[in-house]
């Protein structure tokens, strides 16, 4: 009778441990791409506010098309990229929804430290990388555009942001429209110089936002309000905690402190889509239109939803 009882306590045990890492293995996993940006830390904020049931995977991206393709292709759940990457997305028939904001601010143009060139109009002839179908690229067509210049007064030079502030460095390039923590990069080492912070447009501050796909928010609408609700908590919580951002953005880009101080204050952690974000997504849409960037404007009613906020 013993033997028998020891028998069924140990299967009884197996049975539980056998149990347990399916357990775990039954939270829900939701994927979520962010690009190697300061002002695109928020997710690795995530898992500190995600409710049980769920698990927080962050999936980095080089490029903001990349980030949106993801989204679009279903790589991954939910992505943040910059809202020209979406533009172009929606424009062409692609079916993503903004349903959150991301950041504000986060971009600079900047310029060597020794260099002789303070503005916008100093940049004409030089080499300047831009990096195609960025937000960046939107906002320094318009800009030279106000200044009476075009994209072939420069010499454009097609790179991607984390490239930007190591060819400044090594003399490759004399400028560059660039995102965070690249211009504070630059300053933190002596050899940039920031020409403009460029939010003079009609296009503002408005910078990076959260896309998802159509599907998911017919199909799945308490997906897309669980992570809604994580966005808003982690966006606060880094907001007001100055030191824990640097802190994430210097671990998780692998940048020095004084880099990502500099960097911090160019950048505005936001989740809201209010009247003002739709005022300037329009004025953004319109400019690409313009720039004949896209064909056709999106029907903003499906492209942009307020329903989670």
């Amino acid at each position: 009778m013993y033997r028998l009882f020891a028998g069924i306590t140990a299967a009884a045990a197996l049975a539980l441990a056998a149990l347990a890492p399916s357990a775990q293995a039954a939270d829900r996993v939701i994927k979520v791409g962010s690009l190697k940006l300061i002002h695109s830390i928020t997710p690795y904020f995530f898992e500190k506010f995600t409710p049980a049931g769920y698990r927080i995977e962050v999936i980095p991206f080089e490029s903001p098309t990349d980030g949106k393709n993801a989204v679009v292709t279903g790589s991954v759940d939910f992505g943040t990229f910059g809202f020209a990457a979406a533009m172009l997305g929606a424009a062409a028939g692609e079916p993503l929804v903004i349903f959150a904001a991301q950041c504000n601010r986060g971009m600079a143009v900047v310029a060597g430290a020794g260099s002789d060139i303070k503005s916008i109009k100093d940049l004409k002839g030089r080499k300047v990388a831009i990096w195609p179908g960025s937000t960046q690229e939107v906002v320094i067509l318009e800009r030279f555009k106000a200044e009476g210049m075009t994209i072939k007064d420069v010499q454009h030079v097609r790179l991607p942001f984390s490239d930007m502030a190591p060819a400044l460095a090594r003399g490759d390039v004399d400028a560059y429209v660039g995102a965070e923590p690249g211009p504070g990069i630059s300053l933190a080492n002596g050899v940039g110089k920031i020409v403009e912070y460029p939010y003079s447009t009609a296009i503002g501050s408005l910078n990076m936002v959260w896309g998802v796909k159509a599907d998911t928010i017919e199909k799945d609408p308490e997906l897309v309000r669980v992570l809604m609700a994580i966005h808003k908590k982690a966006t606060e919580y880094a907001m007001s905690n100055r030191e824990a951002m640097v802190e994430m953005a210097m671990q998780k880009l692998g940048q020095q402190k004084r880099s990502i101080e500099l960097a911090a204050p160019n950048v505005e952690l936001t989740w809201k889509i209010d009247p003002d974000f739709i005022k300037r997504a329009k004025a953004y849409g319109d400019l690409m239109l313009e720039k004949k960037q896209i064909r056709a404007l999106p029907d903003y009613d499906k492209f942009i939803t307020t329903k989670f906020q």
